[in-house]
């Protein structure tokens, strides 16, 4: 019982504990996003741009009309 009472005051009382926690979500939500990116890719992966399709580094427009009107 000490120890997990020791390793909860480390990780929540120490500046590296705290640091270890926060770099551990960076990791966990990174990995999280990665897995649901490679799904979703795999799910699409045959799909065919139209019209309504946007892409975030399109040499077309900006994020939106007023962009595209102010080039």
């Amino acid at each position: 019982m000490d120890l997990i009472t020791e390793a909860f005051s480390w990780l929540f009382q120490t500046r590296s504990g705290v640091m270890a926690l926060l770099a551990g979500g960076v990791v966990l939500f990174f990995a999280i996003s990665a897995v649901l990116e490679i799904r979703t890719r795999a799910r699409f992966r045959d799909h065919e741009r139209s019209e309504d399709d946007w892409d975030l580094f399109d040499d077309e427009g900006g994020w939106s009309d007023f962009d595209a009107d102010n080039h």
